[in-house]
């Protein structure tokens, strides 16, 4: 029986795999696989999960993980640029690591920094690592991101991604019940022909996005 994709939105998702804890569809149009929203922890439950990482700024491991996707920014970016760090957790250490890269950079979380005016400034970089895969409406929270990028602005992700589907049935990644959205390389590849963005997968599992300049 096919489903509605909580990405690209068509009725084009196919069972993709079964397991003792939750069953996985993946859409023919973008390539996400996802997890129906009967399989959704309600936020009670997910921020009681988040509780429980021990992620901290003095973290030198925290620190090596998120390095992956601070350096490919720090490469791009003009001196003293904007930045979003979405989805910044308790901890928000990647925000602190672009600040001494000599970026401002403004934090959010939905659950440990709630600020909506976050989303009236536009920013030259936005960064959400490790954010992807919890969204419940990823089109509509990468939309509303693009929206507030400047022209040639950066959004960086970073979500492990999939591979094929015998990974994916032994893959770790997906015991985590806050995970419910899996992207790839071909979902990415959508997501860029959707924005009409530029696209550079510049580690395993970091990916950036340009937003065009406008023409003249």
């Amino acid at each position: 029986m096919s489903a509605h994709c909580p990405l690209c939105r068509q009725m084009a998702a196919q069972p993709y795999h079964c397991d003792q804890f939750r069953c996985y569809h993946q859409c023919a149009n973008c390539a996400l696989v996802f997890v129906c929203p009967e399989y959704h922890l309600n936020p009670a439950e997910e921020r009681a999960y988040y509780d429980l990482h021990e992620n901290s700024l003095e973290d030198s491991g925290y620190r090596s993980f998120l390095d992956r996707c601070a350096q490919p920014l720090l490469a791009e970016l003009p001196p003293a640029s904007e930045g979003l760090d979405f989805g910044c957790g308790p901890a928000p250490l990647l925000a602190q690591m672009l600040r001494e890269g000599g970026h401002r950079v403004h934090p959010y979380d939905i659950f440990y920094a709630p600020d909506p005016q976050v989303f009236v400034r536009e920013y030259d970089f936005i960064a959400a690592t490790e954010v992807v895969e919890h969204l419940v409406d990823p089109r509509g929270e990468l939309e509303r991101l693009w929206s507030r990028l400047r022209p040639g602005g950066l959004l960086s992700l970073m979500t492990k991604l999939v591979i094929s589907r015998e990974r994916f049935a032994n893959w770790h990644y997906i015991r985590d019940p806050t995970h419910i959205c899996f992207f790839s390389r071909e979902t990415f590849r959508w997501l860029a022909q959707l924005f009409d963005a530029g696209l550079e997968f510049a580690d395993r599992d970091v990916i950036l996005l340009q937003k065009r300049q406008k023409a003249g």
